[in-house]
């Protein structure tokens, strides 16, 4: 028989969360002195000290910082058994959160998200654009349950959807295309590019080649479209976002001696099929139905 409680567990993690015991007691509305009998409680089941108090801070041991990264990983495991039940209980959800890449081809969400409405009339659906490793962020964070992503989630589960090829372009009139030959590395580090900075809270990365000595970064797929065809740099681009400006001679793709284009997977990504209700699933379902046709040939031509 266990000699703590979930309940001692989450009062302990609220300390540390929010920098007290008053702080703690603020933010889930419970009474100072509940939160602090509730650790004061653990921390004689448990034997040790968790906390010390230094003036009007409140700081871990190294007992106590050693039992978080445990006390974290129980607490996590209850969230998930309550998610699994409350689906199970609830039967369909009332509303499906996705977080897609802006540079996966939106026509196949467009239509995953009319059939999947058309089977659940009331599914209220919000649909997250991110760039990079922000659905993962969302994912792992709990706010979206699946997510769409060119990068695979670490610590989750993924499946690969298909393959985008990313394009290097410039508008027609760019410098670049006045050189009138196969262009080098050296060539593009010259001008400007135009990169997408990834829409995840730590900003990890930024989407495309890092060569060029100028560079404009830029938080959307589209808005690296929008520099581009008024002339202000370059870019990869996925070429299903590109291909109406470049049939219409507005973009032109950029002569490159190597690596004009690149083939980027994305990927479907979720933390926890057993959480995830019947309309979340009818979503996998459909995407997967959606991106069968798509070869990485098919997205060359």
């Amino acid at each position: 028989m266990a000699k703590t409680t979930f309940e001692q567990w989450r009062m302990f993690k609220a300390v540390v969360d929010h920098g007290g015991f008053n702080q703690a007691a603020e933010a889930i509305h419970k009474s100072q002195s509940s939160v602090h009998h509730a650790v004061r409680k653990l921390e004689e089941q448990l034997g040790i000290e968790l906390f010390e108090v230094h003036g009007r801070k409140t700081i871990l041991t190294p007992h106590g910082e050693l039992l978080l990264s445990r006390g974290n990983y129980l607490l996590d495991e209850l969230s998930r058994v309550e998610a699994v039940a409350e689906s199970l209980s609830n039967g369909v959800e009332s509303s499906l959160v996705i977080a897609v890449d802006e540079a996966f081809p939106h026509e196949i969400i467009y239509k995953v998200m009319e059939n999947v409405s058309a089977k659940f009339p009331l599914l209220k659906i919000e649909l997250l654009e991110t760039v990079l490793s922000g659905s993962n962020d969302l994912i792992e964070r709990n706010e979206a349950a699946l997510g769409i992503s060119p990068i695979a989630i670490a610590d989750g589960l993924n499946e690969e959807l298909m393959r985008v090829q990313f394009i290097a372009v410039a508008a027609h009139n760019h410098p670049l295309l006045a050189m009138n030959r196969e262009l080098t590395a050296n060539d593009l580090k010259t001008c400007r590019q135009i990169v997408v900075r990834d829409s995840a809270l730590a900003r990890k990365a930024s989407a495309g080649w890092l060569g060029s000595e100028q560079r404009w970064t830029v938080s959307h797929v589209r808005t690296s479209l929008d520099l581009v065809s008024k002339g202000f740099g370059f870019a990869w681009l996925p070429e299903p976002l590109v291909q109406p400006y470049l049939e219409i001679g507005e973009l032109k793709e950029l002569p490159l001696a190597q690596g004009r284009q690149r083939s980027i997977a994305f990927y479907l990504n979720y933390a926890e099929l057993d959480t995830l209700g019947p309309a979340a699933r009818e979503f996998m379902g459909e995407l997967r139905v959606q991106t069968m046709p798509y070869t990485k040939a098919d997205l060359c031509e």
